[in-house]
């Protein structure tokens, strides 16, 4: 099934950055998206940013746009999330989901997409 493992929250101030990191073990399918999502308090989970493995990124919420990047180190086989310019509206609690995908389906990752496996999230706040 797999677990995921996040860290690298905490609390910043307005245009401060943050990297946070999911650490993937136990999954070893071939083909798999990983995403990070957020819930503020009172708040839907939005879907922030997606990868696909071997690294391409394939979503980003507007969000986020030229403030986040996602990336998979494979050696590591980990996720991060490099937060830049944060907001006071970034506070949240940020999670990491995986689903395992075929090569043919893995294009179609969305947010929407049945994720399969969550880790327990990091709070991340952010003041102005």
């Amino acid at each position: 099934q797999g677990r995921l493992v996040e860290s690298g929250g905490g609390s910043v101030q307005a245009g401060g950055s943050l990297r946070l990191s999911c650490a993937v073990s136990g999954y070893t399918y071939s083909h798999y998206c990983m995403g990070w999502f957020r819930q503020a308090p009172g708040k839907e989970r939005e879907g922030v940013a997606l990868i696909i493995t071997g690294g391409e990124s394939i979503y980003y919420a507007d969000s986020v746009k030229g403030r986040f990047t996602i990336s998979h180190d494979n050696a590591k086989n980990t996720v991060y999330l490099q937060m830049n310019s944060l907001k006071p509206e970034d506070t949240a609690m940020y999670f990491c989901a995986a689903e395992p995908m075929t090569y043919g389906t893995i294009w179609s990752c969305s947010p929407e997409t049945k994720w399969s496996v969550w880790g327990q999230g990091t709070q991340v706040t952010v003041s102005s």
